[in-house]
């Protein structure tokens, strides 16, 4: 992997982000290294992932939607009407494009952080736990148990999370992006055939 200056990269998050998103930001990069350095995947790799995943957040939506036209980013029916889901895609091509990040694996676990997807990598499955467990988190209904499992069995913590994301959904009448729905049924599967 290239070599990133993670200083330099946290410097300008901190002016592009508001003050609640840069705490957010940080968990989830101290979360990803420790969940990393627990399954065996590179600390570095997942403390770039989990530093940018939310780099585009605080884009307002109708600007998010105009870069995506521009970067010829596809954006899908559910998008189109919830527009914020747009951050994890965009924020890919942002780490890309403004931050230097050429490693595919970290881009890849920015774009899926907020749907997951079907069969994630070891990378993707830890920015999208790290972004659900890290410590300033607290409303999540079964949070205690998906973090102390976190750290023993992730695809079980991955099943239990995406899970409760699409029973929170459909109690709040929020859309459901497709993958999310897909990213269940494959966890599900996972586990079942254990």
């Amino acid at each position: 992997m290239k070599q990133i200056n993670r200083a330099k990269i946290l410097k300008k998050l901190k002016k592009e982000l508001d003050e609640d998103r840069y705490l957010h930001t940080m968990g989830v990069m101290y979360t990803a290294a420790s969940l990393a350095m627990r399954y065996g995947e590179d600390p570095e790799r997942a403390m770039l992932a989990g530093a940018l995943h939310d780099c585009a957040k605080c884009i307002p939506n109708d600007k998010k939607i105009r870069m995506c036209e521009e970067y010829g980013v596809e954006i899908s029916e559910v998008e189109k009407r919830s527009p914020y889901l747009l951050h994890s895609k965009l924020g890919a091509v942002l780490a890309k494009e403004r931050y230097d990040v050429t490693d595919q694996g970290v881009l890849d676990a920015i774009t899926w952080h907020t749907t997951g997807r079907p069969d994630m990598t070891l990378l993707e499955k830890i920015i999208y736990l790290a972004d659900y467990i890290e410590p300033g988190r607290y409303k999540a209904q079964n949070l205690p148990v998906i973090r102390s499992t976190a750290f023993l069995d992730l695809d079980l913590a991955l099943y239990l999370t995406l899970r409760d994301t699409l029973q929170y959904l459909q109690t709040s009448r929020s859309d459901v992006d497709d993958m999310t729905r897909l990213a269940f049924e494959y966890y599900d599967r996972v586990i079942r055939e254990r």
